[in-house]
């Protein structure tokens, strides 16, 4: 998916400045609470689909994909890292496992695609948000903690990648306080089009300066959620302008999360 196929950026671990401020309050940056897809996603061949039961007694959609065995063993890397991934805002496990698990997984990489609470198939919480910064990074680390056996790298994109800044700053303080458990350690981390650690606000006025229609367009596609009844908006800001119509309907309409479905309706 073209939303997905910007520019990367890996993060070392053991960088100083992605350290969060200490805080007695709870993060406020939140992914809106929504139900579950209006059609499952259909797994690809050597897909398989289960669902991570969190302390809270929620249950979390992961997509799964195992690496790829060669016929010959010995030509095989033993050593890859598992590879976990985080989507974005009205995206679930569903973004990745389209393209990247199978990519991955080819290689020789196990591959592991969360949905966050709230989106795709996995369980919403009651409240009117479906979680925090806090609460993400959590559930994050204690799917890794119970079913993750080797040290992995975290993938995120958009608000994926601030939950895994949020995760590595609190590796960090773990190890600093020598309480690693809550928190398992990473291979590493790589960041696609992430969220930076001050939020989108500094983003946008830059943005609003140097391109201020396309600044202008995006605003009123995600703040006022202009996305769900325009079909070229919507392409132009979750996939492509180029992207086939029928092609962005399955995604929209199938498998992102039914608080989109008024736009869907006016299409069939």
């Amino acid at each position: 998916m073209a939303t997905l196929l910007l520019s990367s950026q890996t993060i070392s671990l053991s960088q100083p400045n992605l350290c969060f401020p200490r805080r007695t309050k709870k993060p406020q940056a939140v992914l809106n609470r929504t139900q579950k897809m209006q059609v499952p996603y259909e797994l690809k061949q050597g897909q398989t689909r289960l669902f991570h039961k969190l302390p809270s007694g929620l249950n979390m959609e992961v997509i799964v994909q195992k690496g790829v065995v060669d016929k010959d063993p010995y030509d095989r890397n033993s050593e890859n890292p598992p590879l976990v991934f985080v989507h974005g805002s009205y995206h679930a496990a569903w973004c990745w496992a389209e393209n990247w698990l199978p990519f991955f997984s080819a290689c020789g990489f196990d591959c592991y695609a969360l949905s966050l609470l709230g989106q795709g198939e996995s369980d919403a919480p009651s409240g009117s948000v479906a979680g925090t910064l806090q609460t993400h990074a959590s559930d994050v680390a204690d799917f890794i903690q119970k079913k993750v056996l080797l040290p992995p790298v975290l993938l995120g994109h958009s608000f994926g990648g601030l939950i895994i800044q949020y995760y590595i700053a609190n590796v960090k303080n773990n190890q600093a306080i020598e309480m690693e458990s809550f928190y398992p350690k990473l291979t590493g981390a790589a960041l696609v089009c992430s969220v930076p650690p001050s939020g989108n606000s500094g983003l946008v006025w830059r943005y609003l300066f140097s391109k201020p229609i396309a600044a202008f367009k995006v605003t009123r596609s995600l703040a006022a959620k202009a996305f769900q009844t325009s079909l070229p908006l919507c392409k132009e800001t979750f996939f492509s302008s180029t992207m086939e119509d029928q092609l962005v309907l399955r995604f929209v309409c199938n498998h992102f999360s039914s608080s989109v479905l008024a736009f869907c309706l006016p299409w069939h």
